[in-house]
């Protein structure tokens, strides 16, 4: 299962009487994130915007941020364990 991080590039604020959001997002973080969608010659950017829990001290309500990929850690190696038997302790490797 691949473990995602969420990075944060922007905030936003629901406009009265609207279903509307409207965001503001810095431009070198769009750029930084952008990509070309199967060599359309076109560049794309996907984020997701979500409602904040409150609003923050300038009245925004929600939040924009991507979803980076993160990569698989690697799996230690393992650890002998000791196992007792009787009087005497016999390692046993998993």
């Amino acid at each position: 299962m691949a473990n995602f991080e969420k990075v944060f590039i922007g905030k936003g604020k629901k406009i009265d009487g609207y279903d509307i959001v409207r965001v503001t997002v810095p431009l070198e973080a769009l750029q930084a994130i952008a990509y070309n969608y199967e060599d359309t010659g076109k560049d794309y950017v996907t984020f997701e915007v979500a409602k904040m829990k409150d609003q923050d001290q300038f009245g925004r309500t929600h939040s924009c941020y991507y979803s980076k990929k993160l990569e698989p850690a690697t799996k230690p190696a393992p650890v002998a364990k000791k196992k007792s038997i009787g009087k005497r302790n016999v390692m046993v490797t998993s």
